[in-house]
């Protein structure tokens, strides 16, 4: 529109200039002002209206994006409650498994004591022979069942103490992602 009210002076400028006649060059000039104050007013009301829509283009933005950022920190939040039970669980597993080692490196300690004791009895009970074949054999028994329940014991705590550093493994991996993700968040 602004365009057209343009060409429209400029035509009756050039109009009025072929003419040559001044007055009509003088009423020529005052509608070409007129025509030009008029698209420059147009121009204007639409630029404004363009920067209104930006505005708002701009306000609705804001909003998504405050939107997704609340989601996104509830999510976070979310997870790390989520690690932080299971974090506590894992450390929970963790205290037991060792209250089951130590109390099976006891076992192993109490079965070696009596293996021992057993091992000297066995010596003195060979040594002595006057306690006779049954006593001697007795003893063997108790000697042989101690050092299966020692064995026994030892492979316990084996396998205690494996799964033991596997569950640290895993804490450590789930302590090292919490702070990764709290350090992206």
């Amino acid at each position: 529109m602004a365009v057209a009210l343009l060409a429209l002076s400029a035509v009756s400028v050039v109009g009025a200039v072929v003419s040559g006649s001044a007055l009509l060059i003088t009423v020529a000039a005052v509608l070409a002002v007129v025509l030009g104050a008029a698209a420059t007013k147009i121009t204007h009301s639409e630029l404004a209206d363009d920067r209104v829509e930006a505005a708002r283009d701009r306000a609705e933005q804001a909003r998504a994006y405050t939107a997704l950022t609340e989601r996104r920190t509830a999510e976070n939040m979310n997870f790390a409650l989520d690690m932080r039970r299971k974090i506590t669980a894992r450390e929970e597993v963790i205290a037991g498994l060792e209250v089951a080692l130590s109390t099976a490196q006891r076992q192993v300690a109490d079965q070696t004591r009596k293996v021992n004791n057993e091992a000297r009895r066995a010596d003195l009970a060979e040594r002595a022979r006057v306690e006779g074949t049954e006593t001697i054999q007795g003893l063997e028994r108790s000697l042989s069942s101690s050092e299966e329940r020692a064995a026994e014991a030892i492979v316990l705590v084996s396998e205690l103490e494996a799964e033991l550093d596997v569950l640290r493994a895993e804490l450590d991996s789930w302590h090292a992602a919490s702070n990764k993700r709290a350090n992206s968040a």
